[in-house]
């Protein structure tokens, strides 16, 4: 997924003409993924944006990566200068972490990045998480070795809320992945308690080889998170889904650029409240 997230800007940031070998190639730009959970430290990629150009393979996108600059994450409270740190279940590997701030329901937190002359800065809070009521794995038909998902919550009434659905497949995904379609606005709900049902997203994760199926099998063992976010979260993670699909279209090509709430450079920083639960489907029968 993250591999996905600069490529999808090489695509975003570069294209502002229909005839692209006409365009102007546009100044680098530094993208920034930064995230702070609940119960979890900050942490933050770095990269500069890739010209359209320019025959992506994972060494380009290893050569794009930032890893000099100066991350600074403060709740109000405490301040504290990420480190960077390897991981190789991403790509690209290098994430800058956290250890002394800790996210917090209600907290807001203020990111500074210090990367040659740039000064980039953005700021987010961490809306409350919202309990699954159920979770469960369901068939179209009970013959069926494959499903979907469904999960119940109630949204918080006169309240704006927006949500993402995550999955992580015990054994077989290394991070949690977006579902497909799983980016909710409160607004397009027409009741207090919500029933959802979804599809396994793509994972892009390095580890993450087997072939790409949407649905659920017989015998997995699946996290199901439930994250709370805010607006400018939405956005960016709405419009990211869009240019995913959208980008396997010969008929409607990726040419807008993601939302962003990133001053001096594009991206997102954001907050998330969420709660995890585990399904467990029937036992696969060989």
């Amino acid at each position: 997924m993250r591999k996905l997230i600069i490529i999808v800007y090489i695509i975003s940031v570069s294209c502002n003409k229909i005839d692209i070998s006409k365009s102007i190639q546009p100044e680098s730009k530094v993208v920034v993924e930064g995230w702070i959970e609940e119960g979890d430290v900050p942490r933050v990629i770095l990269s500069n944006s890739i010209p359209i150009s320019t025959v992506v393979d994972s060494s380009t996108v290893l050569s794009y990566s930032i890893r000099s600059a100066k991350i600074t994450v403060s709740d109000g409270e405490k301040t504290e200068v990420l480190r960077l740190r390897t991981n190789y279940e991403r790509i690209p590997p290098y994430i800058y972490y956290g250890s002394d701030i800790i996210g917090k329901v209600g907290g807001k937190y203020s990111l500074k990045i210090e990367y040659l002359d740039k000064i980039i800065s953005a700021t987010t809070s961490i809306p409350r998480s919202v309990p699954i009521l159920s979770a469960n794995y369901e068939k179209e038909n009970p013959s069926d070795i494959k499903g979907y998902i469904s999960i119940q919550f109630d949204d918080p009434v006169n309240e704006q809320n927006f949500y993402q659905i995550q999955t992580k497949l015990i054994h077989q995904d290394s991070l949690f992945i977006p579902a497909l379609f799983g980016n909710l606005s409160d607004a397009k709900f027409n009741t207090n308690t919500v029933a959802i049902k979804f599809f396994r997203g793509r994972s892009f994760s390095v580890n993450d080889t087997a072939m790409y199926k949407p649905y659920f099998e017989d015998g997995d063992e699946i996290y199901v998170k439930l994250r709370t976010m805010n607006e400018a979260g939405y956005n960016f993670w709405n419009s990211w889904q869009n240019e995913i699909i959208n980008g396997q279209s010969p008929i409607f090509p990726n040419t807008k650029s993601l939302r962003s709430n990133i001053e001096g450079g594009i991206g997102i920083w954001e907050g998330y409240g969420h709660q995890t639960v585990l399904v467990r489907t029937p036992k696969k029968k060989y």
